[in-house]
Protein backbone atom coordinates (compact mmCIF):
# COMPACT_ATOMS: atom_id res chain seq x y z
CA UNK A 1 0.00 0.00 0.00
CA UNK A 2 0.67 3.90 -0.18
CA UNK A 3 0.79 5.73 2.81
CA UNK A 4 2.16 9.48 3.38
CA UNK A 5 3.36 10.69 6.61
CA UNK A 6 3.34 14.25 7.04
CA UNK A 7 6.52 15.32 9.47
CA UNK A 8 7.91 12.12 7.93
CA UNK A 9 11.75 13.62 8.67
CA UNK A 10 10.72 14.58 12.24
CA UNK A 11 11.01 12.57 15.62
CA UNK A 12 8.19 10.29 15.34
CA UNK A 13 7.67 10.48 12.10
CA UNK A 14 10.51 9.06 10.50
CA UNK A 15 10.36 6.21 13.24
CA UNK A 16 6.51 5.45 11.04
CA UNK A 17 8.09 5.68 7.84
CA UNK A 18 10.82 2.98 8.72
CA UNK A 19 8.45 1.03 10.03
CA UNK A 20 6.11 0.69 7.23
CA UNK A 21 9.24 0.19 4.76
CA UNK A 22 10.31 -2.54 6.66
CA UNK A 23 6.19 -4.07 5.64
CA UNK A 24 7.39 -3.83 2.26
CA UNK A 25 5.36 -0.52 1.89
CA UNK A 26 5.49 2.85 -0.22
CA UNK A 27 5.84 5.83 1.86
CA UNK A 28 5.57 9.60 0.58
CA UNK A 29 7.27 11.89 2.97
CA UNK A 30 5.57 15.44 3.59
CA UNK A 31 7.75 17.69 5.98
CA UNK A 32 8.97 21.69 5.40
CA UNK A 33 11.68 20.92 7.55
CA UNK A 34 11.47 23.32 9.51
CA UNK A 35 12.20 21.20 12.76
CA UNK A 36 12.57 17.57 10.30
CA UNK A 37 15.86 16.78 9.03
CA UNK A 38 16.59 14.84 5.98
CA UNK A 39 19.24 12.76 7.96
CA UNK A 40 16.89 11.25 9.84
CA UNK A 41 15.85 9.68 7.06
CA UNK A 42 19.13 8.60 5.73
CA UNK A 43 18.69 4.40 5.60
CA UNK A 44 15.65 4.87 3.83
CA UNK A 45 15.85 7.58 1.54
CA UNK A 46 16.14 5.80 -1.73
CA UNK A 47 12.61 3.88 -1.19
CA UNK A 48 10.61 6.89 -0.10
CA UNK A 49 9.65 10.02 -2.39
CA UNK A 50 10.25 13.27 -0.17
CA UNK A 51 7.99 16.60 -1.07
CA UNK A 52 9.33 19.50 1.00
CA UNK A 53 5.61 21.30 1.35
CA UNK A 54 4.13 22.91 4.36
CA UNK A 55 0.81 21.35 5.56
CA UNK A 56 -0.86 24.65 5.34
CA UNK A 57 -0.45 24.63 1.42
CA UNK A 58 -3.90 23.02 0.92
CA UNK A 59 -4.00 22.68 -3.01
CA UNK A 60 -0.17 20.78 -3.22
CA UNK A 61 -1.25 18.34 -0.31
CA UNK A 62 -4.17 17.38 -2.14
CA UNK A 63 -2.09 16.98 -4.72
CA UNK A 64 0.03 14.14 -3.33
CA UNK A 65 -2.57 12.79 -1.44
CA UNK A 66 -4.72 11.87 -4.00
CA UNK A 67 -2.08 8.69 -4.66
CA UNK A 68 -2.34 7.74 -1.30
CA UNK A 69 -4.11 4.69 0.06
CA UNK A 70 -3.64 6.36 4.31
CA UNK A 71 -1.93 9.33 5.79
CA UNK A 72 -0.13 8.85 9.03
CA UNK A 73 -0.44 13.26 10.16
CA UNK A 74 2.37 14.52 12.46
CA UNK A 75 3.52 17.55 11.29
CA UNK A 76 3.18 20.23 13.98
CA UNK A 77 4.87 22.48 16.57
CA UNK A 78 5.37 20.89 19.56
CA UNK A 79 7.06 23.13 22.05
CA UNK A 80 5.15 24.41 25.15
CA UNK A 81 7.17 27.67 26.34
CA UNK A 82 7.07 28.49 22.66
CA UNK A 83 2.97 27.87 22.45
CA UNK A 84 3.10 31.10 24.43
CA UNK A 85 4.74 33.76 22.50
CA UNK A 86 3.78 32.11 18.68
CA UNK A 87 0.04 31.29 19.61
CA UNK A 88 -0.95 32.77 16.02
CA UNK A 89 2.15 30.60 14.37
CA UNK A 90 0.88 27.09 16.36
CA UNK A 91 -2.84 27.93 15.46
CA UNK A 92 -2.15 28.21 11.97
CA UNK A 93 0.04 25.38 11.55
CA UNK A 94 -0.97 22.54 14.35
CA UNK A 95 -5.28 23.58 13.67
CA UNK A 96 -5.34 24.92 10.07
CA UNK A 97 -2.44 22.60 8.33
CA UNK A 98 -4.36 19.88 10.62
CA UNK A 99 -8.03 20.69 8.80
CA UNK A 100 -6.20 20.32 5.17
CA UNK A 101 -5.10 17.16 5.71
CA UNK A 102 -8.83 16.09 7.34
CA UNK A 103 -10.22 18.08 4.13
CA UNK A 104 -7.93 16.68 1.57
CA UNK A 105 -8.72 12.91 3.22
CA UNK A 106 -12.33 13.31 3.26
CA UNK A 107 -11.52 14.24 -1.00
CA UNK A 108 -9.53 11.27 -1.42
CA UNK A 109 -11.45 8.87 1.27
CA UNK A 110 -8.17 8.41 2.69
CA UNK A 111 -8.02 7.11 6.51
CA UNK A 112 -6.04 9.13 8.89
CA UNK A 113 -4.04 8.40 12.35
CA UNK A 114 -2.75 11.52 13.52
CA UNK A 115 -0.64 13.18 16.29
CA UNK A 116 -2.90 14.04 19.70
CA UNK A 117 -1.24 14.63 22.87
CA UNK A 118 -1.77 14.23 26.59
CA UNK A 119 -1.57 18.12 26.86
CA UNK A 120 -5.03 17.86 25.80
CA UNK A 121 -6.31 16.60 29.30
CA UNK A 122 -4.58 19.53 31.59
CA UNK A 123 -3.82 18.91 35.10
CA UNK A 124 -5.68 16.08 35.76
CA UNK A 125 -7.07 15.38 39.48
CA UNK A 126 -6.36 11.47 39.71
CA UNK A 127 -4.37 9.22 37.76
CA UNK A 128 -3.63 7.12 35.29
CA UNK A 129 -5.75 9.34 32.91
CA UNK A 130 -8.74 7.43 31.25
CA UNK A 131 -9.44 8.73 27.71
CA UNK A 132 -13.12 9.55 29.06
CA UNK A 133 -11.40 12.20 31.22
CA UNK A 134 -12.05 15.53 31.06
CA UNK A 135 -10.32 17.87 27.78
CA UNK A 136 -8.63 20.60 30.01
CA UNK A 137 -5.77 22.01 28.12
CA UNK A 138 -3.35 24.63 30.42
CA UNK A 139 -1.07 25.79 27.93
CA UNK A 140 -1.90 27.16 23.52
CA UNK A 141 -0.24 24.05 22.57
CA UNK A 142 -2.44 21.55 24.54
CA UNK A 143 -5.32 24.07 22.73
CA UNK A 144 -4.23 23.87 19.79
CA UNK A 145 -3.92 19.58 19.72
CA UNK A 146 -8.09 19.82 21.17
CA UNK A 147 -8.64 21.86 18.50
CA UNK A 148 -7.53 19.29 16.56
CA UNK A 149 -9.08 16.38 18.51
CA UNK A 150 -12.77 18.54 17.84
CA UNK A 151 -12.00 18.95 14.02
CA UNK A 152 -11.83 15.21 14.07
CA UNK A 153 -14.94 14.88 15.69
CA UNK A 154 -16.29 16.87 12.82
CA UNK A 155 -15.12 14.96 9.82
CA UNK A 156 -16.02 12.02 11.25
CA UNK A 157 -19.65 13.14 11.02
CA UNK A 158 -18.62 13.44 7.15
CA UNK A 159 -17.66 9.73 7.28
CA UNK A 160 -13.66 10.58 6.97
CA UNK A 161 -11.95 7.70 9.45
CA UNK A 162 -10.00 9.19 11.69
CA UNK A 163 -7.94 7.43 14.39
CA UNK A 164 -6.28 10.24 16.89
CA UNK A 165 -3.34 8.63 19.50
CA UNK A 166 -2.70 11.21 22.52
CA UNK A 167 1.15 10.83 22.69
CA UNK A 168 2.21 11.05 26.34
CA UNK A 169 6.16 11.54 26.84
CA UNK A 170 7.92 9.95 24.19
CA UNK A 171 11.63 9.26 24.23
CA UNK A 172 14.03 8.06 21.43
CA UNK A 173 17.43 8.27 19.65
CA UNK A 174 17.21 11.35 17.70
CA UNK A 175 14.81 13.23 19.77
CA UNK A 176 15.80 17.15 19.20
CA UNK A 177 15.20 19.99 21.85
CA UNK A 178 11.90 20.94 19.61
CA UNK A 179 10.21 17.96 20.88
CA UNK A 180 10.63 19.29 24.35
CA UNK A 181 12.10 15.97 25.56
CA UNK A 182 13.36 16.08 29.64
CA UNK A 183 15.29 12.66 29.09
CA UNK A 184 17.29 14.71 26.38
CA UNK A 185 17.80 17.30 28.38
CA UNK A 186 19.07 15.76 31.13
CA UNK A 187 21.46 13.14 28.69
CA UNK A 188 22.87 15.94 26.80
CA UNK A 189 23.74 17.64 30.57
CA UNK A 190 24.97 14.38 32.57
CA UNK A 191 26.97 13.46 29.30
CA UNK A 192 28.63 16.96 29.50
CA UNK A 193 29.39 16.01 33.52
CA UNK A 194 26.90 18.90 34.39
CA UNK A 195 24.13 18.76 36.78
CA UNK A 196 20.84 18.08 35.01
CA UNK A 197 18.42 20.96 35.98
CA UNK A 198 14.65 19.93 37.32
CA UNK A 199 11.82 23.05 37.17
CA UNK A 200 10.24 22.76 39.98
CA UNK A 201 10.64 20.14 43.04
CA UNK A 202 10.93 16.82 40.85
CA UNK A 203 7.79 15.39 41.86
CA UNK A 204 6.01 15.82 38.87
CA UNK A 205 5.05 12.31 37.76
CA UNK A 206 5.40 11.43 33.62
CA UNK A 207 4.92 8.78 31.55
CA UNK A 208 7.71 7.54 29.09
CA UNK A 209 6.88 6.00 26.03
CA UNK A 210 9.54 4.53 23.26
CA UNK A 211 9.16 6.03 20.13
CA UNK A 212 9.12 2.92 18.48
CA UNK A 213 6.38 1.85 20.26
CA UNK A 214 5.16 4.86 19.56
CA UNK A 215 5.69 4.36 15.52
CA UNK A 216 4.21 0.47 16.12
CA UNK A 217 1.13 2.12 17.79
CA UNK A 218 0.34 4.28 14.83
CA UNK A 219 1.09 1.31 12.04
CA UNK A 220 -1.18 -0.99 14.08
CA UNK A 221 -4.38 1.98 14.23
CA UNK A 222 -3.62 2.44 10.68
CA UNK A 223 -4.45 -1.35 9.67
CA UNK A 224 -7.03 -1.65 12.59
CA UNK A 225 -10.80 -2.17 11.86
CA UNK A 226 -11.46 0.91 14.17
CA UNK A 227 -12.75 3.86 12.30
CA UNK A 228 -12.75 6.76 15.03
CA UNK A 229 -11.57 7.10 18.18
CA UNK A 230 -8.80 8.59 20.28
CA UNK A 231 -6.66 6.29 22.21
CA UNK A 232 -3.58 6.94 24.94
CA UNK A 233 -0.48 5.85 23.93
CA UNK A 234 2.14 5.90 27.14
CA UNK A 235 3.77 3.14 28.67
CA UNK A 236 1.10 2.96 32.01
CA UNK A 237 4.17 3.49 33.95
CA UNK A 238 5.08 6.44 36.05
CA UNK A 239 7.97 7.96 36.87
CA UNK A 240 8.93 11.42 38.68
CA UNK A 241 11.61 13.92 36.89
CA UNK A 242 13.26 13.54 40.02
CA UNK A 243 13.71 9.70 39.71
CA UNK A 244 14.08 10.24 36.06
CA UNK A 245 17.37 12.41 37.15
CA UNK A 246 18.81 10.12 39.59
CA UNK A 247 18.88 7.03 37.38
CA UNK A 248 20.40 8.71 34.97
CA UNK A 249 23.17 9.71 37.04
CA UNK A 250 23.25 6.39 38.45
CA UNK A 251 23.71 4.62 35.42
CA UNK A 252 25.92 7.29 33.88
CA UNK A 253 28.41 6.32 37.35
CA UNK A 254 29.18 10.10 37.71
CA UNK A 255 29.33 12.07 41.13
CA UNK A 256 26.11 14.90 40.15
CA UNK A 257 23.28 16.07 41.56
CA UNK A 258 20.13 17.41 39.89
CA UNK A 259 19.89 20.99 40.35
CA UNK A 260 16.38 22.56 40.99
CA UNK A 261 15.20 25.75 39.42
CA UNK A 262 11.63 27.54 38.89
CA UNK A 263 8.53 26.09 37.50
CA UNK A 264 7.71 26.69 34.34
CA UNK A 265 4.47 27.68 32.80
CA UNK A 266 2.55 25.27 31.30
CA UNK A 267 4.10 22.19 32.69
CA UNK A 268 0.89 20.11 33.93
CA UNK A 269 1.46 18.12 37.22
CA UNK A 270 1.15 14.55 36.95
CA UNK A 271 0.72 12.37 33.64
CA UNK A 272 -0.03 8.97 33.48
CA UNK A 273 -1.85 6.89 30.87
CA UNK A 274 -4.19 4.22 31.28
CA UNK A 275 -3.41 1.95 28.13
CA UNK A 276 -6.47 -0.59 28.54
CA UNK A 277 -8.33 0.54 25.53
CA UNK A 278 -5.31 0.57 23.31
CA UNK A 279 -4.33 -2.77 24.58
CA UNK A 280 -7.88 -4.10 23.76
CA UNK A 281 -8.89 -1.96 20.68
CA UNK A 282 -5.72 -1.71 18.66
CA UNK A 283 -4.27 -5.11 20.17
CA UNK A 284 -1.18 -2.47 21.02
CA UNK A 285 1.05 -2.25 24.35
CA UNK A 286 4.21 -0.63 24.82
CA UNK A 287 7.21 -2.82 24.90
CA UNK A 288 10.41 -1.22 25.48
CA UNK A 289 11.77 -0.59 28.98
CA UNK A 290 13.20 3.04 29.51
CA UNK A 291 15.91 1.55 32.13
CA UNK A 292 17.19 -0.71 29.90
CA UNK A 293 17.03 1.85 26.77
CA UNK A 294 19.42 4.40 29.14
CA UNK A 295 21.73 1.76 30.12
CA UNK A 296 22.23 0.68 26.14
CA UNK A 297 22.95 4.22 25.41
CA UNK A 298 25.21 4.64 27.77
CA UNK A 299 27.01 1.51 26.82
CA UNK A 300 27.27 2.98 23.12
CA UNK A 301 29.05 5.89 24.56
CA UNK A 302 31.50 3.89 26.41
CA UNK A 303 30.26 5.99 29.46
CA UNK A 304 29.87 2.58 31.67
CA UNK A 305 31.87 -1.06 31.80
CA UNK A 306 29.58 -3.97 29.79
Amino acid sequence: MHFAVTGGAGFIGNNIVKNLIKRGHNVCVIDNLNTGKLENLESVRNKVDFFKTDIRDFDKINQILTKMDGVFHQAALTVVQDSYTKKDEYYDVNVKGTRNIFESAKRNKLKVVFASSSSIYGDTKEIPIKENFQRNPINPYGDTKLQTEILAEEFSDYGVQIIGLRYFNVYGIGQNKAYAGVITKFLDKVRSNQQPIIFGDGQQIRDFVSVEDVAEANVMAMFSDIKNDFFNIGSGKKLSIKELAEMIIQISNLELEPKFENMREGDVRVSQADTSMAENMLKWKSKKELNKWLEDLFKMDGKIEN
